[in-house]
């Protein structure tokens, strides 16, 4: 078993998939209709929907490094957008550098992707569905 193993991992799929097994990259979970984007983008933007986003460079460092706090994370390259009255639960990082096909995703604590979009009313929707009512 071991050799077998060995073997297998010299190929770059085995690995992919193990790595995506080990770290729940591959989850990806169904957030229903009321989770979907109103602006529908090209892309991968809506394939990206309840999964867990990779660990991407951003101009603070790296991102998972950014999810340590046990909060959420709007990840907003428009540099529009806000997380008002949810600051007290959820993290602003403006990055127009960050490496997405998407304008904005609010990532859940554990990473997964809960919203995409650039639109603000759908976003503050989202942020109440996620992280319940603002403080004012």
């Amino acid at each position: 078993m071991r050799r077998l193993l060995t073997e297998l991992m010299d190929f770059h799929e085995v690995n992919r998939h193990l790595i995506e097994k080990i770290t729940a990259i591959d989850i990806r979970y169904d957030f229903g209709e009321a989770c979907e984007p109103n602006n529908q983008h090209s892309g991968a933007g809506p394939d990206l929907l309840g999964r867990r986003l990779r660990d991407i460079d951003v101009k603070q460092g790296r991102l998972y490094d950014l999810l340590h706090r046990g909060r959420g994370l709007l990840l907003d390259r428009t540099e529009r957008l806000t997380v008002g009255g949810w600051s007290d639960r959820v993290d602003y990082l403006g990055d127009p550098t960050a490496v997405l096909d998407v304008p904005c995703v609010l990532l859940r604590p554990d990473g997964h992707i809960a919203w995409i979009g650039d639109d603000q009313q759908d976003l503050d929707d989202h942020l109440t569905r996620w992280f319940g009512t603002p403080t004012t």
